[in-house]
Order: C-alpha cells, then sequence, then structure tokens
C-alpha cells in the first residue's frame, strides 16, 4: 500500500505543482484534527468499519483460536479476529496517507521516501513492544505529534509557494527533534510516573465503571 502511495504522491508533485499546497493542507488539517481530538477515548466498538463489516458478515461471539473463518452449519462465519486484521490494515492505510505526504515534505526523491518508510515498518514492532508499557506516562506527546504535523505542512506550504529552500530541511528535522524529545520530557517531569494522565493515551490501561 506505501509503495503505491509513494509512487502515486511522486508522480504527481512531479507533474502538479499545486499537489505540494494539497498534501501540506492535508497535514495541517490533521494536525489541528489531533489537537482537538487530543483528550477523546476512541469508540472501538462503534468504529465506522467495525460497524460496517458486523452489517456485511455473519460472525461468530468468540474468538476460535488463530482462525479468521470458521464453518458452521454449512455457513462460512468470520471470527472477531478477522475484525482486528481488517482494523489494522485500515489503520495502517491511514497512518500511510499521514506519514507519506509528511516525508515528502522532507524528501521529494522517491527511493528516500520508500527506503525510509521501509525501515520505520521494520522498526515499528520492536518499538511498540519498547514502549507499550510506558507509553501511557506521554499524556502530552499526542501534542507533539500534532505540533509535527502542524510544522511539516506549514513548511511545505512555504517553500511550495516561495520556493523550496525558504525553510530548510534541517531546519525542520531540528523542530520535529525538539518538539518529540520536548513533549516526552515535559510528560515525565509534570506528573508522577504512578499518577493516571488526564485523557486517553495509547496504552492507557482500561477504564473501568465507577463504584456506586
Amino acid at each position: 500500500m506505501r509503495g503505491v502511495l509513494i509512487a502515486l504522491g511522486a508522480e504527481l508533485l512531479e507533474r502538479f505543482h499545486w499537489v505540494a499546497f494539497l498534501f501540506g493542507g492535508f497535514l495541517v488539517f490533521t494536525g489541528i484534527k489531533m489537537l482537538v481530538m487530543a483528550r477523546a477515548e476512541p469508540d472501538i466498538a462503534n468504529n465506522l468499519v467495525v460497524r460496517f463489516l458486523r452489517s456485511r458478515l455473519r460472525l461468530t461471539a468468540e474468538y476460535i483460536g488463530g482462525r479468521f473463518f470458521v464453518r458452521r452449519d454449512g455457513l462460512i462465519h468470520a471470527t472477531p479476529l478477522f475484525l482486528v486484521l481488517v482494523l489494522v490494515e485500515v489503520t495502517d492505510l491511514i497512518f500511510a496517507v499521514d506519514s507519506i505526504p509528511a516525508i515528502f515534505a522532507v524528501s521529494s526523491d522517491p527511493f528516500i521516501v520508500y527506503t525510509a518508510n521501509v525501515f520505520a515498518i521494520l522498526g515499528l514492532r520492536a518499538l511498540y513492544f519498547a514502549l507499550a508499557g510506558i507509553v501511557h506516562r506521554f499524556h502530552y506527546l499526542k501534542y507533539g505529534l500534532s505540533l509535527v504535523l502542524l510544522l511539516i505542512g506549514a513548511k511545505m506550504i512555504a517553500n511550495a509557494a516561495f520556493g523550496e529552500k525558504v525553510v530548510p530541511v534541517g531546519w525542520a528535522l531540528a523542530a520535529t527533534a525538539v518538539l518529540l524529545f520536548g513533549s516526552v520530557a515535559l510528560s515525565l517531569s509534570l506528573r508522577a510516573p504512578d499518577e493516571r494522565p488526564a485523557g486517553w493515551v495509547p496504552g492507557s490501561p482500561e477504564r473501568r465503571p465507577k463504584e456506586e
């Protein structure tokens, strides 16, 4: 999916200069949306993809080992694990739509863009298991990521409007590092490690209903 999107994005940028404004505007919009939704907790049960699949597929009520489909009474039923698979792949596609315009703001070389995505994906699983237990402490990281998207989108628009070197790549990368490491440092310094963060962040413990 990423390879197709990268090839398509590179071709569009090569042929149509105005696409840079479209990519930059999309990043700015995404950054603003992330800031607005920073404290929102996702409702997986009412997710659009999950509701669509539930209305179109026969589903078992429980997981059946590691199987995606089972046959019952002569009919094929999907298991909840298949829903998980589809939701993960749709999420990856959404991440690709965000990350690919962002990397094009740093480099327009398709080879660099593609290899950067390859190395990022290769490290994601190891990084997830390394951070899964502590990421809920980085409650300001989501704000830092939002600001990074806003910064990269604004850089892309400015360079498209006034020339490629108006905002140097080095400055943008330095600002990105400051925002990311600064948001992590701020998270650790302003809240005790065992204190529950306000709002929802990835990796947060499951919320339990308040006792009467």
